[in-house]
């Protein structure tokens, strides 16, 4: 029990009472707001009121005259090398310092950029440096969420079950650059720069696993989690918006199509770029579309949009306004409607697959029938689609025939797994960085299209089962954060991220944990699932405080400690 003051004492005890009359008074918000203003002296609203003024005259002054310092080194760029450089890096420049400045803001900017990354960086010319633009604002929010993790004596890796695993990897990994990359600088083999290589690797690796730990200090209680969802909602509503135009440009012959013969038309193009993202192909005179919706490739938006029914799907059944159910709904008809018409295989199939998986696992099921009306005219809507573009669907569903039937997918990752193991040598892998195809920039690299042997590839058996390890070791830590979850609607939120997470966890085809949006995702989705637990408490407490009124003997003695500590929150 800890030892109070009876001044101490009834001030807490006055408090409740206050919180339990305003309860039961109902009062709303800015009532609540009226009523602590009317409590402050006329000198204390006079001191707030001057602090408030302060504040916003330091962030007007701070935010012009980075303005006004970007845009001088942007126009200096423009006249001395080219317009779309000095654009560039005057707003880069300009993000740089303002996230340093706004680092919980910049988090934020962050997970809204990274779906429109593709169409950014052909807008402004396509350079291979702004392919980490978006890393502008993530490393001044990590750097933030350090600093404040340090000064509270907060944990800074997340969970802590991953400590182990992590430390192992990072171990593997230096020692295939020592064996690897580090001979091949020495001997100029395979390229200029294989150490800039290894760097790019790691950062393909590892870089984006502090996100679960940004995530988890972002999101501070209930009504942080369900703003963090309902944005995710929009993101994904406006970029298959986007996406969508784009279709109908192609469709209605606004954009050319892929142009060529023979092989040509058979080959994703930047010059066939239209409206958003990057390069595409659209052949439908020979049953081929791929189209990229705002990210740079094709196969990344179909990731984005199998990532995409997760995020919607907690939403769809789990938020507590009717209206973000609703949203939540279209825009998971928008993701299977983007699923048909992007002509994306992969897509086509895991779209309405993991929604049903999660309908299943989440016993929604039942709940199918609160959205029958709007179901069916949305549904019409996308039967309309299909019966217009029969010849999209037709394609992506004899693609996928011929494509299984030429190599069936276990044949084919059995493949890929037994010739990395035949170039294996020893124990080490050829080098980080070696076989990822983003890295090709800085010298030679070899493509292998699954994950598990690209990873042998790259870091050898000892290094495919580290970051086993460290994956089944996420998995795990956020199965039990699920499993600790009792309040039915956070329970969703918790289930449909984890199967996200346990999905890409394991998946073997292709690699979507190297690349955008999904080696973003994966970790975000882990924060989210690590900070449910402590929400659904937040919860509890309050319940608790109300109920209790002013007896303090009716509260936990965990929430009285909880109550005392006040834990801070970053930003």
């Amino acid at each position: 029990m800890v030892s109070r003051s009876p001044g101490k004492k009834r001030s807490i005890k006055k408090s409740l009472e206050r919180t339990k009359r305003r309860g039961k008074k109902g009062k709303s918000k800015a009532a609540k707001g009226e009523d602590s203003k009317l409590s402050l002296s006329p000198r204390q609203k006079l001191m707030l009121e001057r602090e408030a003024t302060a504040k916003r005259t330091e962030v007007i002054t701070f935010v012009a005259i980075t303005l006004l310092a970007s845009g001088f080194v942007g126009l200096i760029l423009t006249l001395l090398l080219s317009p779309k450089l000095g654009l560039a890096a005057g707003l880069g420049l300009m993000c740089l310092i303002l996230s340093f400045k706004f680092q919980r803001t910049a988090l934020y900017v962050f997970v809204i950029y990274l779906p429109f990354a593709g169409t950014v960086i052909y807008v402004l010319g396509g350079s291979n440096v702004l392919q980490i633009a978006k890393d502008v604002f993530y490393i001044p929010a990590l750097i933030g969420v350090v600093q404040f993790c340090r000064k509270n004596k907060l944990p800074i890796i997340l969970p802590k079950a991953i400590k182990a695993p992590l430390i192992f990897a990072v171990i593997v990994i230096m020692m295939n650059i020592m064996f690897g990359n580090l001979p091949d600088q020495v001997t100029q083999t395979g390229g200029k720069w294989p150490m800039v290589m290894a760097v790019w690797g790691i950062k393909v690796l590892l870089s984006y696993i502090p996100l679960v730990t940004c995530i988890y200090y972002l999101i501070r209680d209930k009504r942080d989690l369900l703003w963090f969802l309902r944005l995710q909602v929009i993101l994904i509503l406006i970029a298959c918006g986007l996406g969508l135009i784009q279709f109908v440009m192609l469709r209605t012959g606004i954009c050319a199509g892929t142009v060529g013969e023979g092989v040509e038309l058979f080959r994703a193009d930047l010059d066939a770029r239209c409206f958003v993202g990057g390069s595409l192909l659209y052949s439908p005179e020979v049953g081929t579309v791929r189209l990229p919706g705002t990210f740079v490739a094709p196969w990344q938006w179909a990731w984005f949009l199998i990532s995409a029914v997760f995020f919607s799907f907690a939403t769809t059944f789990s938020d507590e306004s009717p209206f973000w159910r609703t949203v939540g709904l279209v825009s998971m008809v928008a993701v299977m409607t983007m699923a048909v018409v992007s002509g994306q295989r992969i897509a086509l199939l895991l779209v309405p697959v993991s929604a049903l998986i999660l309908a299943m696992l989440t016993g929604q099921v039942k709940n199918l029938k609160r959205f029958l009306p709007i179901g069916i005219l949305l549904g019409i809507i996308l039967a309309y689609l299909i019966i217009n573009n029969p010849e999209i669907v037709q394609a992506q569903i004899q693609s996928f025939i011929n494509r299984w039937e030429a190599s069936p997918p276990q044949q084919f990752i059995v493949g890929q797994i037994q010739r990395a193991l035949r170039e294996q040598r020893g124990i080490f892998g050829y080098g980080v960085g070696r076989a990822t195809n983003s890295a090709r920039i800085f010298g030679d690299t070899v493509l292998i299209e699954t994950y598990h042997p690209k990873l042998i590839h790259e870091i050898g058996v000892l290094g495919l089962m580290a970051m086993l390890a460290l994956y089944t070791t996420v998995t795990v830590a956020t199965f039990r954060a699920y499993r600790k979850t009792k309040d039915k609607n956070l329970r969703i939120y918790a289930a449909s991220m984890w199967v996200f997470v346990l999905f890409i966890s394991y998946w073997p085809y292709y690699y979507p944990l190297d690349v955008d949006p999904v080696s973003v995702y994966y970790w975000l989705a882990a924060g989210i699932i690590l900070k449910i637990p402590e929400i659904e408490q937040q919860e509890q407490d309050k319940a608790a405080l109300l109920k209790a009124g002013g007896n303090l003997n009716a509260l936990s003695k965990k929430a009285r400690r909880r109550q005392k500590k006040n834990e801070p929150t970053f930003g």
